[in-house]
């Protein structure tokens, strides 16, 4: 029968086409929590924001947090509800993605790295965009948005947005082989950070007893880390940048193994199961 020739393509064409089906694919996954993107954005601010005011009313009832650092108070709130978002809703983006049994892995330029990539490029565009538009209306308010070292803070927003990629990815290569246990797990982990990322206290103020519990949290690190760079009467002793990019990478490498013994172990009846 008739077929269709196929052109070889240099390097840098397979590339470029590789990232126009990305992009592509991204701007799918953008809308594809709502049909307008202008309304899912706003969604998002919102969610952020009503996170905000919730930790602003607790600690302005139970008078810790903030006042332990001299600095503006909602911003410090802001540095942890920020990366804390960031972090979770990508891992909840890259672990719903498209696996190796879905429909659209049928259409020829559609893979499992285009899924994962524009999942979790979709979930950076979104939380870079509410972000921006929270901190500008806080400043055009107040005036008080200020960092000590912005290229920090920004490392940070990106180290915190690469965990989650780096976590997501781990459960998404667990879902074909165990579906129940890898939702339940996820949740469990987002649920978990509400209180393990740190977001509501310093790590200058914990007792070594209180250290030991959070520690061992990469998200911890990166929220503790992130602080010190936006305020300069705040120096983190007990966290580091190193520990959490050197989990981030060990999980990236776990991940990118599961993901590819599953892609080539994947079954046509896995897709009716989940």
């Amino acid at each position: 029968m008739f077929q269709a020739a196929s052109k070889k393509q240099s390097r840098v064409e397979a590339a470029w086409s590789m990232g126009e089906v990305i992009y592509h694919a991204t701007v799918r996954s953008v809308r594809q929590a709502h049909s307008n993107a202008l309304f899912g954005l706003l969604i998002n601010m919102m969610q952020t924001m009503i996170l905000v005011g919730v930790f602003y009313l607790l600690f302005s009832l139970i008078g810790r947090g903030g006042g332990r650092i001299r600095g503006d108070f909602l911003l410090y709130i802001m540095t942890g509800i920020f990366l804390f978002m960031t972090h979770v809703k990508t891992m909840k983006s890259v672990a719903s993605s498209a696996g190796p049994t879905s429909a659209m892995m049928q259409h020829a330029p559609m893979n499992t790295f285009v899924s994962i990539s524009s999942s979790a490029l979709s979930e950076l565009y979104t939380q870079v965009l509410s972000v921006t538009v929270v901190l500008s209306i806080y400043e055009l308010w107040t005036g008080n948005v200020s960092f000590q070292y912005l290229r920090g803070v920004v490392g940070m927003f990106l180290l915190a947005w690469f965990s989650g990629f780096c976590v997501g990815l781990n459960f998404l290569a667990l879902k074909p082989w165990f579906p129940q246990f890898s939702k339940v797990a996820t949740q469990i982990y987002s649920r978990a950070n509400m209180i393990a990322s740190g977001k509501m206290f310093l790590a200058n103020t914990l007792p070594s007893t209180m250290l030991a519990m959070f520690d061992w949290n990469p998200l911890f690190h990166i929220i503790d880390q992130a602080r010190g760079f936006t305020f300069v009467n705040y120096n983190p002793h007990y966290s580091n940048t190193l520990y959490p990019l050197l989990v981030s990478l060990v999980l990236l490498f776990t991940g990118m193994l599961g993901e590819s013994y599953t892609r080539k172990h994947a079954s046509a009846s896995w897709g009716a199961k989940n």
